[in-house]
């Protein structure tokens, strides 16, 4: 599954797309037909033993494999920067060969290569073929005792960006709990419009047997009758789209818990209440996960142009060596007996300052520090606008749960009148002073109330979701879902 940052209009929109599944229902009534046995393969909401939706966010946490990976991330630019503080340290090489070979040396230039080897000695006046041992070691220490702030930009440039990718982790673990939390809310909304779904199909089948009753008797046509077929046909059939719906929902789920569907037990009782505390915090959209993560990209796009605003500097060395050499032939072309050249026969030391400086690299530095100048410019207005996009995010969430609480207080006022008019209404019809029309509309603006009722109710969580992700803490949305148990 791919994650993508939730914004709150995707949060709250699944209620109205839950809604629209469900509400597609049309007036017509039913007939006697053996109402279908509920389903065996629904995610039981179960208020002793279930996963609750805070379970449900730190198993996802704990099992999700971005997760992981973003962490991997995290242990990696770490060590990228306790890499590039090595370059504080000196360097120190060490050298020792053995070599038999022949000893003719020539006067004369040879341009640099790595073919030919390289020989020292006098240049005798003879050749031979004659081998004999040689041998080298030595030690060579090189430090750099300053850059002139180079080295200091590159370990500021990896710790933004260590700094970033634990941003990153994050932001990560907000989608994904955001992602989990949603799933969840998916689920438990669709398993609640099971219920009305089955509720429906129950009163339309038990109106549609008193229509046959009265159609027997020859008190109502034959035509009410077969309209009351084709409305529990109907209402069947949205019963069926539901479950086919959850099972979807149930296996997005599964995926970000990394458990198989048919072992997730729902206890989804605590998103029936209203939260008991709507206070929301205070928001700073500079302590966002986002907004760091930007904020310390800006700082390594900076520390790179630093970088490189010291790269044309001179460079200076301190060097120091020790070194031996042997050779099994005299200056003289004298040969000598036996191991001798074996090991070194001759020491030097060395100990100098070197400094060096790339003089044509300006042209190419020149141009690095125009990309890296655009590079920080580009980083820096990624800033601003993840400011001014969590800001207008954060706004939206608290207009739309201001629009979910007062839909879930007038939903219980719709759902009492709904119910009211539908048993007036199949009253009215079975003593002949309505027709079919008018009680089947009655049932399925019942059927509609009890819906809305429900999703209401947890359209109210999912706002609150909304805002939690877009302030970047889901800790209050699931604080206030613990005060609602």
């Amino acid at each position: 599954m791919t994650l993508t940052r939730l914004g709150p209009g995707v949060i709250a929109g699944l209620a109205c797309l839950q809604l629209v599944s469900l509400v597609a229902a049309q007036d017509a009534p039913s007939a006697q037909v053996s109402m279908p046995q509920s389903s065996s393969e629904h995610v039981s909401v179960s208020s002793s033993q279930g996963l609750t939706l805070q379970d449900a966010v730190q198993r996802a946490l704990t099992s999700y494999p971005t997760v992981r990976i973003a962490l991997e991330r995290v242990l990696a630019a770490r060590a990228n920067v306790g890499l590039t503080r090595t370059q504080y340290l000196p360097q120190v090489n060490l050298l020792w060969q053995t070599n038999r070979s022949t000893y003719n040396n020539i006067a004369g230039l040879l341009m640099p290569q790595g073919v030919v080897p390289s020989l020292s000695g006098p240049v005798l006046a003879n050749t031979s073929g004659t081998s004999v041992w040689g041998s080298a070691g030595g030690l060579l220490v090189n430090w750099e005792p300053t850059r002139f702030g180079y080295r200091k930009a590159e370990v500021a440039a990896a710790q933004a960006g260590s700094d970033a990718a634990v941003d990153r982790l994050a932001l990560t673990k907000l989608d994904v709990a955001s992602a989990a939390a949603s799933a969840y809310l998916a689920v438990a909304a669709v398993h609640e419009q099971i219920k009305s779904a089955e509720a429906d199909l129950s009163r339309r089948g038990a109106f549609a047997n008193t229509i046959h009753v009265l159609v027997a008797n020859q008190l109502r046509p034959g035509a009410d009758a077969s309209q009351a077929d084709a409305e529990v046909a109907a209402s069947r059939t949205r019963l069926i789209q539901v479950q086919t719906l959850e099972k979807v929902n149930l296996a997005a789920l599964a995926e970000l818990l990394g458990l198989p569907s048919r072992q997730i037990l729902l206890d989804a009782e605590p998103l029936l209440a209203a939260p008991s505390n709507l206070e929301l915090a205070t928001f700073a959209a500079t302590a966002h996960p986002s907004a760091l993560e930007q904020s310390h990209l800006w700082g390594q796009a900076q520390a790179q142009q630093r970088v490189w605003s010291r790269a044309y500097l001179p460079r200076f060395s301190l060097e120091g060596s020790v070194s031996g050499r042997g050779s099994g032939v005299q200056p003289d072309g004298t040969l000598l007996e036996g191991t001798n050249g074996l090991g070194p026969d001759r020491e030097n030391w060395a100990v100098g300052i070197q400094a060096t400086f790339a003089a044509f690299d300006y042209f190419s530095i020149r141009e690095q520090k125009k990309i890296a100048a655009a590079n920080e410019r580009a980083q820096q207005l990624n800033y601003q606008n993840t400011i001014v996009s969590l800001n207008t995010q954060v706004e939206q969430a608290r207009a739309q749960l201001e629009g979910a609480m007062q839909t879930a207080l007038n939903t219980p006022v719709q759902l009492a009148a709904a119910r009211a008019a539908e048993s007036q209404a199949r009253a009215r019809y079975q003593a002949g002073l309505a027709n079919i029309a008018e009680a089947t509309q009655a049932l399925a603006l019942l059927q509609q109330a009890e819906a809305q009722d429900v999703l209401a109710r947890i359209g109210v969580w999912q706002t609150l979701l909304g805002i939690s992700a877009a302030q970047g803490d889901l800790t209050p949305f699931l604080r206030q879902l613990s005060g609602a148990h």
